[in-house]
């Protein structure tokens, strides 16, 4: 197989510059993002305040998102996105500068988190329907949001290894200024991008770009709703699963920070190589199929992860989550780009993000909760079942689907 028909897309001079400017970024994200579970799991010894410190991140996303969405159709995409990454620098000096002060704490921590959450909600929903304005080959559209999607898994395959590394042999300060530094390249990528005047003209639409415009818009889309309703499933009841992974690298594995990090890099093995996998799919595709399939393995491979006591075949395992889990969210963004309107598309992706960092965090705190009454072991099978419960529900609302059609 050809490397140029993978990478078709990185042709194009702005998304060449968008994802590699991103790729460092979001490993530096990563980083950030394990060495403050690490950090709070390390203080308080408890699993629910795991869930607290995810919920802090993602909820807020969750709240602001449709706002985040309606930004993204009625202004400047290119200077909003400006603005997030200069907002999300600013938070990760924060930490960084309160780590080596040695003023951290878990507070300060959550209400650093709430902060970059709020940013996340507007940058979002931006950040991704910005990709369509930058692949003027639309035939490259699909390889485009699969490369993106690569963008977050080749993070988390390497950010949460060089973490572990860092945190075991320099602490949790040099983690956050990893991240922090990080963003030069993100806003020098951004930077750099050029584009014709009419790209990012004000849009302007009869409902003035608000939410009821595009819930009407919605009610015709059959496929959309499904591929959002299945993914907000998955994100609640299937995929905060690794809100448990420190305790997994601790408790079960008699491990430490670096355990954890390895646990989080063989996630982001399997994740790349989905994403190296749908990088390759051709547009002729059944993407709804496929999402049916991946959601089916993600089910049947936390089956046996679930009561895994060997480190060894849990990284194996991992592999396969990470392979399933990310290709299920791949495929939906994919799904949600191709067939969404321009005009509807950043509020679209912004009811996406809402699929994702609302019901993920809650998820987190609800997962959280139940392994402290039924251990973390029976949590994670329950949620495997749960994920198969989902798979078999949706295909068989696929084939009705396809019957009517």
């Amino acid at each position: 197989m050809q490397l140029s028909v993978v990478f078709r897309s990185l042709r194009h001079r702005n998304f060449a510059l968008f994802f590699f400017g991103q790729s460092i970024a979001r490993i530096g994200m990563w980083m950030q993002r394990t060495a403050v579970i690490w950090y709070v799991y390390s203080i308080t010894h408890s699993a629910f305040m795991i869930g607290i410190a995810a919920f802090a991140e993602q909820f807020p996303s969750f709240v602001f998102s449709i706002r985040g969405g309606i930004v993204a159709d009625r202004y400047n995409r290119y200077k909003v996105l400006m603005l997030t990454q200069f907002l999300s620098a600013l938070q990760a000096v924060l930490l960084a500068v309160f780590a080596f002060a040695g003023n951290a704490n878990v507070t300060l921590i959550l209400i650093l988190s709430v902060f970059l959450g709020i940013v996340n909600a507007y940058d979002v929903p931006v950040r991704q329907s910005m990709i369509n304005d930058i692949i003027e080959d639309k035939e490259d559209l699909p390889n485009g949001v699969a490369l993106n999607s690569s963008l977050n898994t080749f993070a988390r395959l390497i950010g949460p290894a060089l973490s572990g590394f860092v945190l075991a042999a320099f602490g949790v300060s040099y983690c956050f200024l990893a991240n922090a530094i990080s963003f030069v390249a993100v806003i020098g990528a951004i930077a750099a991008m050029r584009f014709p005047d009419h790209i990012f003209t004000v849009r302007q639409s009869k409902g003035k770009g608000n939410l009821k415009e595009a819930i009407n818009y919605l009610k015709t889309q059959r496929t959309i709703i499904m591929v959002l309703v299945l993914i907000a499933l998955s994100n609640f009841l299937v995929l905060p699963f690794v809100t448990l992974l420190p305790v997994y690298a601790k408790e079960i594995f008699k491990g430490n920070a670096s355990t954890y990090g390895w646990l989080n890099s063989a996630m982001g093995l399997g994740a790349f190589i989905g994403a190296f996998h749908l990088a390759t799919s051709k547009t002729s595709t059944d993407f709804r199929k496929l999402l049916l399939l991946n959601t089916l393995i993600l089910g049947i491979s936390l089956l046996p992860f679930a009561f895994v006591s060997n480190l060894y075949l849990s990284l194996l395992l991992l592999i396969v989550i990470g392979y399933s889990s990310i290709t299920q969210t791949s495929i939906s963004m994919t799904i949600i780009q191709t067939q969404t309107h321009k005009e509807f598309r950043g509020r679209v992706m912004s009811i996406m993000a809402m699929s994702i960092f609302g019901m993920l965090p809650l998820g987190s705190l609800l997962i959280g909760k139940v392994s402290q009454v039924i251990g973390v072991s029976n949590t994670i099978f329950c949620e495997a079942i749960v994920g198969l419960a989902i798979a078999a529900f949706f295909s068989r609302l696929s084939v009705k689907t396809k019957a009517r059609a």
